[in-house]
């Protein structure tokens, strides 16, 4: 509890000297292309109760949480069979690896080319772009699976639902988590950039119509809020989950 407690304290008072060296900063540059931490506040609060911050964050988590899910499971199904049948795996691999690889901007451009100017393009993009590292990660874990367990579980006359319950799933948590948080730090950034060539809403969006203006207050204030809105999340659902299902280990 203590060594917790410590950390906070410690965590809090690095935040409070990266804000202290933005303001000093700030203050000799004296230029509107690197505002105050006051200015960028006053603006946060601006565009939520006048502007449509609160609306546009909406979008962007409603278009970044749809990819991940279908990336998810769409990864998991294909990395696990992949992990299980060692033709199906050397024949697919090549594509795997070339998934890998191919710039999110290129498949930005080609899937707004292919299927229009639209959410669907966004999102079918931002898949592509996380479906090979889910992949691999469920196949690694499938591969690395101790089938001396599953023996076990046979001796023991477990039904196939069972051993898939009580012996595959927890061995793979580990990998499920790795992808969830990989997923969720890269679809975030993948979307904003989605959003910045091809939509019309959303905080991607703001940020282009912001840069073109040239209010520096308001991109560091939509990126305040976002980033905000995402450590909410890694802080509120992603790591209960973790701590929950990796209790065992403790």
């Amino acid at each position: 509890m203590k060594k917790n407690t410590r950390d906070w304290h410690v965590r809090v008072a690095s935040l409070v000297f990266l804000i202290l060296a933005w303001s000093v900063s700030s203050y000799f540059i004296n230029s509107r292309l690197f505002p105050q931490p006051l200015n960028v506040i006053q603006s946060l609060i601006y565009n939520t109760l006048e502007g449509s911050l609160i609306s546009d964050c909406y979008i962007t988590l409603t278009r970044a949480l749809s990819a991940f899910f279908i990336a998810m499971v769409l990864g998991s199904i294909i990395g696990i069979s992949l992990g299980r049948f060692k033709r199906w795996d050397s024949f697919f691999d090549s594509w795997v690896i070339l998934g890998l690889n191919i710039p999110a901007l290129v498949v930005a451009i080609m899937c707004y080319i292919w299927l229009g100017m639209n959410d669907l393009a966004l999102i079918t993009g931002v898949v592509i772009n996380k479906l090979p590292l889910v992949i691999i990660n469920l196949r690694e874990g499938t591969k690395a699976i101790d089938n001396s367990y599953i023996q076990v579980g046979k001796v023991y006359q477990l039904s196939k639902f069972q051993v898939i319950q009580k012996i595959i799933l927890p061995q793979l948590y580990p990998y499920f988590l790795a992808s969830t948080r990989s997923g969720l730090s890269l679809i975030w950034k993948i979307v904003l950039v989605f959003e910045l060539l091809g939509r019309s809403s959303g905080v991607g969006f703001m940020l282009s119509l912001n840069f073109q203006m040239f209010d520096i207050a308001a991109i560091l204030a939509y990126s305040l809020a976002f980033i905000t809105l995402v450590l909410l999340i890694e802080y509120l659902i992603v790591a209960p989950i973790e701590r929950k299902v990796s209790g065992w280990r403790v």
